[in-house]
């Protein structure tokens, strides 16, 4: 069987129960080494945000959209070694020369890498065997891909500073943001900062919202000015807030000024608030309807994709304008409170006269207060002439809550989840002889 490794990215794997444990991220193999090279096994992603080392040997089968493993995962974090390389993180992009074996002479055909696929051979092993090349030019075989055999293929054994990015762009394609975030995290500083560039705004802006801080000054420093501030557009207001904290003032002040003024005014109310009070933990685009809303539009506006659950909790009712600060606010709806409402009864008869609003300046142990006393997912900010100015969400509290370096740390393990099973080698990952 010959599977090709960059489209088990993301791949779900099961334990023999069906029970899932984590997604394929890569695969290790034995570069530089004997050639075709050996596969050792997977890094596989468990929570929370955990990469892991599964060895290949430990794999019953791949299967349509699943890989299912049997026995135990040591759980120790994956750490590469110098005789290892990574298929996704190093091999896609590369550039290589495919020539014909046994014509010394032919001059040879050089392309990027697309993919790599691995086969057992008789002994059990999986072996890389093809790789499959784009070939650049022009004319009617621009773009052809050549599936050639490992043997005739040069050029894995080399650096390349200049390594490209379509192909693994490609197979981090399907990833939602924060699986894309922690594959990013896990490249080398500037692979990462390549692969960053490639990707579109919005993309990038969703991906650096799940990256640790240190992850997002560093991409965010290495972008053009001009490019910077459409990322920052792009990101919700208070994610870009926090960033822009975390900048030197005067590049957060040149950011700023490059920014479209509609979309760097709530960034910039924002900032005006101490980081730890409500006013700088909220979103300034909870959603907000008029009292003369439907329940039916209600409804329409938390269904839309690009919101998120906690945000979608409950809407917001004021008076005109209705964009923050709006007019005079005038409560919540819950959407549980809508679903059980006529769709074209309104939202003003819906409100839940029993919250009161909180202020910007309420600290972060009065906000976890209000929302665990109510058992709330998200709570109005209200300014002192009665204006929403924004809501804080169940998940801008616990990013506040849990440590600064909490996308980076790995979770304490529970004694002995480390040990291997009764008579094995903890470590599987020897290159053969």
């Amino acid at each position: 069987m010959r599977i090709f490794i960059a489209r088990l990215a993301g791949t779900p794997v099961f334990d023999p129960n069906g029970d899932q444990i984590g997604r394929i991220r890569d695969a290790v193999v034995a570069l530089p080494g004997p050639r075709p090279p050996r596969v050792h096994g997977f890094v596989v992603e468990v929570q929370p945000r955990r990469r892991v080392f599964m060895p290949i040997t430990r794999v019953r089968s791949f299967g349509a959209g699943s890989v299912v493993f049997t026995g135990r995962l040591d759980l120790r974090r994956f750490e590469q070694r110098a005789s290892e390389t990574l298929v996704l993180a190093d091999m896609l992009d590369r550039e290589v020369t495919v020539r014909r074996r046994g014509a010394p002479d032919d001059p040879g055909i050089t392309g990027s890498v697309l993919d790599v696929a691995m086969e057992r051979d008789r002994a059990g092993d999986w072996l890389l065997t093809k790789v499959a090349v784009r070939r650049p030019g022009r004319g009617l075989r621009r773009g052809e891909t050549i599936v050639a055999d490992w043997e005739e293929v040069t050029g894995f054994e080399s650096l390349q500073p200049d390594q490209g990015t379509a192909s693994l762009l490609a197979a981090f394609e399907r990833m939602r943001p924060a699986d894309l975030a922690s594959a990013l995290h896990a490249l080398p500083p500037k692979r990462r900062e390549a692969v960053a560039a490639a990707l579109d705004d919005d993309r990038l802006a969703d991906v650096l919202e799940e990256l640790p801080e240190r992850d997002q000054i560093g991409i965010l420093t290495t972008l053009a000015a001009e490019r910077a501030a459409d990322v920052l557009e792009a990101m919700a207001p208070d994610d870009a807030a926090d960033l822009l904290q975390e900048l030197p003032a005067d590049r957060a002040q040149a950011l700023l000024e490059l920014m479209e003024p509609r979309e760097a005014a709530p960034v910039r109310r924002l900032l005006t608030y101490a980081e730890d009070t409500a006013g700088g933990m909220m979103t300034s685009e909870p959603v907000i309807v008029p009292p003369t809303a439907t329940v039916a539009e209600a409804l329409a506006h938390i269904r839309q994709e690009d919101i998120t659950p906690a945000v979608a909790a409950q809407v917001y009712v004021t008076r005109a304008p209705y964009e923050t600060p709006t007019g005079r606010f005038l409560g919540v709806a819950h959407f549980q409170r809508l679903l059980r409402e006529p769709p074209s009864s309104l939202v003003g008869a819906a409100i839940d006269r029993t919250i009161d609003p909180i202020h910007p300046d309420f600290s972060l142990a009065e906000v976890t207060s209000y929302l665990a006393t109510y058992n709330l997912v998200a709570a109005p900010v209200v300014d002192e002439l009665g204006r929403l100015v924004g809501a804080v969400t169940v998940d801008d509290v616990l990013d506040h809550l849990l440590p600064a370096d909490w996308r980076e740390r790995e979770a304490e393990m529970p004694e002995g989840a480390n040990d291997p099973e009764d008579g094995e080698d903890p470590d599987t990952r020897t290159s053969p002889s």
